[in-house]
């Protein structure tokens, strides 16, 4: 599960970007993970992203939901393009 990271709503000469025509945010902050994905074998592959790591992901990807009133966005692995950093006071955890 992973949180959107909120857009800027100026551009970077001062001008107001209005709500309906800012883009959907593509980087965002794990904020849950599960034990991991499953082989044609059964067998369960742990995941590479962990709590806290903040990834890229693709403009339509994943489900949006809302939990306890915020934005959240579920998705496979294999959605996030990649890792660009990790949150050093998150807490690593396993939903």
């Amino acid at each position: 599960m992973i949180r959107p990271t909120e857009q800027e709503a100026k551009t970077a000469g001062g001008i107001a970007i209005p709500d309906t025509a800012q883009e959907k945010p593509m980087e965002g902050e794990v904020i849950a993970v599960g034990p991991g994905a499953r082989s044609g074998e059964g067998k369960i592959l742990p995941l590479e992203v962990k709590v806290g790591d903040r990834v890229l992901f693709g403009k339509w990807s994943g489900t949006e939901i809302k939990v306890a009133g915020e934005d959240a966005v579920i998705m496979k692995e294999s959605d996030i393009m990649g890792i660009v950093g990790h949150d050093a006071g998150a807490k690593r955890k396993a939903a």
